[in-house]
């Protein structure tokens, strides 16, 4: 490898336009060496998760002091909007069909606002040889990486990043054209190598959380030889599979969590985890219990819910 002092370029990549006529955009970091392989590195695809943006910021700082081989494309905030506004996902009055940019990937360039952008994304993803989403969990999710089964190279860039547990998801079903999943099933589809990262939680910047990634991606670039040196050896991750549907409410109503369970813990088939209660008749809706033997990595804790919602995820260990 050509390892050669980076030069940094940014540009502004218009994604479509609002009603007003006002465009929508991104800003988009190159950093480039020597010759050498392309990875595709995002955040902020929901608002309100900003340790990925954070964590962007820091390594900025690294990689203008470094030499590279290849290049590394960052776009720190990929939806505006959802930034923007201070929410999860885009406000329907955007794009009431598809409010959450993370099920549209590859997008359609004649579809609704939100797959559009996604396509006019894709045109900078389809090429690279590696990718990584930066994302951020609830208050109670397990910090940890994700990737597809049956890929080795996402498998080896999960370990290079380095958080303590790993998930291994199942191939996602996409629609009859291709379209519409996660932009990690869309990555995998496309062949591409990709991770997805889940940095603690939502709403504020946990430093400890911004550290780890930012460690994460530098080591993640030294497993791609984009960095010199090899990677550093990082604390063996607990692998679970997430190949089973998460544990969901019967019925709306206010969900109570046993008090003495939290995100990491095993649980058995069948445990009770909680109960779900009609908070003006006190009369209780639903006792939750775990669907699978494995391991708790999302719990919903205290709070409203309508019937459907997610209220635990459990995952097996490998």
């Amino acid at each position: 490898m050509d390892y050669t002092a980076v030069t940094h370029t940014t540009t502004d990549r218009r994604l479509g336009r609002l009603p007003s006529g006002r465009d929508v955009s991104v800003t988009v970091h190159r950093y480039v060496g020597g010759p050498g392989p392309t990875v595709y590195i995002q955040a902020a695809q929901h608002g309100i998760e900003l340790n990925g943006p954070a964590a962007l910021r820091r390594l900025h700082d690294r990689l203008t002091d470094a030499a590279i081989a290849g290049t590394v494309l960052v776009i720190p905030v990929v939806n505006q909007l959802a930034f923007d506004h201070r929410s999860y996902m885009t406000p329907g009055e955007y794009d009431v069909m598809n409010p959450n940019l993370n099920r549209v990937w590859p997008g359609d360039d004649s579809g609704s606002l939100q797959e559009q952008f996604a396509a006019r994304l894709w045109e900078l993803v389809r090429d690279a040889d590696a990718a990584v989403d930066l994302h951020t969990g609830t208050a109670d999710m397990l910090e940890h990486v994700r990737c597809q089964a049956g890929d080795p190279a996402a498998e080896r860039l999960a370990e290079a990043f380095g958080t303590s547990y790993r998930l291994i998801d199942e191939a996602e079903e996409a629609g009859d054209d291709g379209s519409g999943g996660t932009f990690r099933a869309a990555a995998a589809a496309a062949g591409i190598p990709v991770i997805t990262a889940e940095l603690s939680n939502s709403r504020r910047i946990a430093q400890d959380a911004v550290a780890a990634g930012v460690d994460g991606i530098q080591n993640l670039l030294r497993e791609r030889a984009v960095l010199p040196a090899d990677p550093e050896p990082r604390a063996e991750q607990t692998v679970l599979r997430n190949d089973s549907g998460p544990v969901t409410a019967s019925e709306s109503g206010l969900f109570e969590c046993r008090p003495d369970i939290a995100v990491g813990d095993a649980v058995n088939a069948g445990e009770r985890l909680g109960a779900v209660y009609e908070p003006s008749s006190f009369e209780q809706q639903q006792v939750v219990s775990a669907t699978e033997r494995g391991v708790i990595f999302s719990l919903a804790r205290e709070s409203v819910v309508v019937k459907g919602e997610r209220l635990a995820g459990i995952a097996t260990p490998r």
